[in-house]
């Protein structure tokens, strides 16, 4: 079998080339690159240490090695949606976008479509059923990244393979200790997808400058501080306000008056919420439910977490709609919110969250 595996240089995609290796096969690493360095003013983001621990485990492991670049496409799909969502007020979710547009879209027109699987360090799983794949849960629950990929298809799932979806992050560690990998000791990536070195506020700033706007308190209507523009704040949103007093969430946009509003003190009613309306509702699979008329139980997160909530799901005409059983923190619209079957394991779909 002929397999891609997607290296970004960091522990988890250092130890998949590792477990594919012990498997019996000899996969062809891939260096995904996103020049930043030009007419956007970005210093390189994927380092040349990246490159070069690629580059080692590539030869410690007897595997061929290609560097590909997926500048333009990157700009073009994850870029451009994230500085258009939050010009529209929306909180994006550049990660899921860069999965299902890039590393599983792109790469896989341009590249991957020559293999028979794309290997890649995520923590997920699949599972096989009734001749289906399906996208499923990896054994380290806290790592866990299948909210990232909850909107990709599922000719996509098919072809992936989770090598370190069984193991626990700890266990990761150990076998890169072990086989005395350079990325043994890295901290994981934070930050956007590719762009995990650039600060996401210095990011929108470059693209959309600042606009000086009013705090108000929520419930009283009064003016509590200022703000830069209303697209570097989210709903949920406790850090970065700047104000004093608090702590104090940012609950509500009003995006024609450049308006944000807060609600103060530890547990505001204002920022929790039981309804979540998702719009552009995808499957990953299929549609276990076939058309549904009666709510039925699920578990979901509308953020990347190691708790799933407990609810219902139906579908009202366009939309499919979540009915917590309790409240939940930060619904934002423009995030995702990814459904899973009662036993947690089935990454069943996802939907962007719609405002009321």
């Amino acid at each position: 079998m002929e397999i891609a595996a997607l290296v970004s240089g960091g522990v988890d995609s250092s130890v998949t080339v590792y477990q594919l290796k012990e498997q019996g096969y000899n996969p062809t690493i891939f260096y995904i690159k996103i020049g930043m360095e030009d007419e956007h003013g970005y210093i390189d983001c994927p380092s040349e240490e990246d490159i070069e621990i690629t580059t080692y485990i590539a030869r410690k492991y007897g595997c061929k090695f290609e560097i590909v670049s997926l500048h333009k496409e990157y700009w073009e799909n994850v870029v451009d949606y994230t500085i258009q969502s939050v010009k529209r007020g929306l909180t994006p979710n550049p990660d899921m976008m860069c999965n299902k547009l890039i590393k599983f879209g792109s790469f896989e027109e341009k590249y991957g479509r020559d293999f028979d699987k794309t290997s890649t360090g995520h923590y997920a799983t699949t599972t096989e059923k009734d001749g289906k794949i399906y996208l499923s849960t990896a054994k380290d629950v806290v790592k866990d990244q299948t909210y990232f990929l909850g909107q990709i298809n599922h000719l996509q799932v098919s072809k992936l393979m989770f090598p370190i979806g069984g193991l626990l992050k700890a266990e990761v560690r150990l076998i890169a200790a072990k086989e005395k990998l350079p990325s043994a000791e890295r901290k994981d990536s934070q930050g956007i997808c590719f762009l995990g070195k650039i600060n996401y506020n210095d990011f929108i700033r470059r693209y959309l400058g600042e606009k000086e706007g009013k705090i108000v308190e929520f419930e009283t209507g009064k003016i509590v501080g200022k703000h830069k523009g209303y697209w570097f704040h989210t709903i949920g949103q406790r850090k970065g306000l700047g104000l004093s007093g608090g702590p104090w969430f940012v609950v509500k946009k009003d995006i024609e008056q450049n308006v944000v509003y807060a609600s103060s003190g530890y547990d505001p009613q204002t920022q929790y919420g039981k309804i979540v309306n998702l719009g552009a509702f995808d499957f990953i699979t299929e549609n276990p439910w076939g058309d549904i008329i009666e709510p039925f139980e699920v578990n979901f997160k509308i953020r990347h977490t190691p708790d799933f909530t407990k609810g219902t799901l139906e579908k009202i005409g366009d939309i499919y709609r979540i009915r917590s059983q309790e409240k939940i923190q930060g619904i934002a619209a423009g995030q995702f919110g990814v459904i899973y079957d009662n036993e947690k394991k089935i990454c069943i779909g996802s939907g962007i969250i719609i405002g009321d």
